[in-house]
């Protein structure tokens, strides 16, 4: 590997130093973030025995050489805790189907008449009323059950 000049140099305080070793050697920390560790120990300038270059740390540690990179860039722009442990989601992965508006709906159905021929409804049957209103192209009953559940 072609080592690149290294932009984000990483300077370890003692104390730093020692809770990352720490991190590395109690064992009960996820292994993302004690390989995490491992790569700023590695990259440390005042590390005993010298600072490893990336391409040295990546084969050392079985990584990819930009995620070296990308680990020593998060320490040096955003601090030692951001470069240790994963970004929060800013965004759920699905968004939710019911929202405020067709959540307004469906207590309006509950709070309603049930269909002709039943005493009462059913979260199949809400969860149909909401199809047939156009408010959701498909829902489930458990879909259903969550956001009455969410509101009482």
């Amino acid at each position: 590997m072609i080592s690149t000049p290294n932009l984000y140099p990483v300077h370890l305080t003692p104390e730093q130093r020692a809770s990352l070793d720490e991190i590395t050697r109690n064992g009960r920390a996820p292994a993302k973030k004690i390989r995490h560790a491992q790569v700023l120990l590695m990259s440390d300038r005042d590390r005993p025995g010298g600072r490893m270059t990336g391409p040295e740390v990546a084969d050392a540690l079985g990584m990819h050489l930009n995620t070296v990179a990308r680990i020593r860039k998060r320490f040096v722009t955003e601090g030692e805790r951001p470069a240790l442990e994963r970004k929060p989601r800013e965004t759920p992965p699905v968004p939710p189907k019911i929202d405020g508006h067709v959540e307004a709906q469906l207590v309006a159905i509950c709070c309603g008449a049930p269909p002709e021929g039943r005493a009462r409804w059913t979260l199949g049957l809400l969860a149909g009323e909401l199809t047939r209103r156009k408010l959701v192209t498909s829902i489930t009953g458990e879909a259903v059950r969550k956001a009455l559940k969410k509101t009482r």
